[in-house]
């Protein structure tokens, strides 16, 4: 079992660089400088600021687990603010009035390793989880679950640099069909970055995870490389992509209670942070949304995909060059 472990680190693209510490930043950003790096010195002063919060702040106890409230099906999205969620709410009328509940995480590891634990075991034996999040390889045993279905696995679009909602939807449906299960969480990756639905140029969100020359769209915004009504447009438009397949899957499922929330939220420029670091305590990162609507199966949609263990072995090695293996 991965899970209940008492002492967790928390890894990110910028966390795992901090493993060797001040002294190693502070030498690769000179020579940064010496090769002509204008930005190295600002960078390695956030990447200190920010694994300051991912060394601390997630030993801060704080969060409502999921399982400690009432739900029949919940439907994250990942990285998505209370307030976005809020501003698009009035143009999708099945979704209900949008509430908050603070996270046990700040990041998606983080809040796996916080949620699932083993004072939950009994509940996860009767859930079916259905994610398009990379991190259940690191955090989850399959056996702990009625189902563990990770979409990531084949589901992976290369060019977008993601996996996008519609083959969540579809498995979705499938699982929800097949059997009568306790309780399904269904896990997108929208709207997260990448942002699949806008293009900024090929240097800016060609990489998820800003490596290879790339920048993400969240570090272009932290960079000046683009305005916050920029990023937050390109943003509002990739919530609403996932959202019209929240739609889809709301008429193709039975669930009396559905919750649309998230596994946490996402920062902007508040205390100075961009993105959510593990341990972060601002509000626009610890506090989802809390939506309550429900959901019928009218058979409205087939679906056709189905899970495959061909790209296993393409995503693994991505997954390792990413830095998350």
């Amino acid at each position: 079992m991965k899970i209940g472990t008492a002492t967790v680190q928390i890894y990110t693209s910028v966390g795992t660089r901090l493993v060797m510490g001040i002294p190693g930043l502070v030498r690769r950003a000179v020579d940064r400088v010496r090769r002509g790096d204008d930005e190295a010195l600002s960078e390695v002063l956030y990447e200190i600021y920010a694994g300051a919060w991912r060394r601390t702040g997630w030993h801060v106890p704080r969060g409502t687990n999921i399982y400690d409230l009432e739900w029949d099906a919940l439907l994250l999205l990942d990285a998505c603010r209370v307030d976005l969620l809020e501003e698009v709410r009035p143009e999708h009328d099945f979704l209900g009035p949008v509430g908050s509940i603070r996270s046990v995480g700040s990041m998606s590891e983080e809040w796996m390793r916080k949620t699932f634990t083993a004072e939950y075991e009994d509940q996860m034996a009767d859930t079916a989880y259905v994610t398009a999040n990379v991190f259940t390889n690191e955090v989850l045993d399959p056996a702990d679950f009625a189902v563990l279905d990770e979409v990531w696995r084949y589901g992976w679009e290369d060019e977008a640099g993601t996996v996008p909602p519609r083959p969540v939807t579809e498995r979705a449906i499938d699982v929800a069909r097949e059997a009568d299960y306790d309780r399904l969480i269904v896990h997108y990756m929208q709207p997260h970055h990448p942002f699949i639905t806008t293009d900024f140029g090929e240097e800016i969100g060609a990489d998820p995870f800003g490596r290879e020359g790339h920048t993400t769209e969240v570090d272009a915004l932290r960079k000046g490389l683009i305005s916050l009504a920029e990023f937050w447009t390109a943003y509002r438009a990739n919530l609403e992509h996932v959202l019209e397949e929240v739609e889809i899957l709301l008429s193709n499922l039975d669930a009396e209670r559905v919750v649309v929330s998230s596994d946490h939220g996402d920062a902007v420029g508040e205390w100075g942070i961009y993105d959510h670091p593990a341990g972060f305590l601002h509000p626009s990162v610890t506090d989802v949304p809390w939506s309550v609507t429900t959901a019928e199966d009218r058979g409205t949609f087939e679906p056709a995909l189905e899970p495959s263990d061909e790209a296993d072995s393409d995503v693994e090695e991505r997954l390792k060059r990413l830095g998350y293996l």
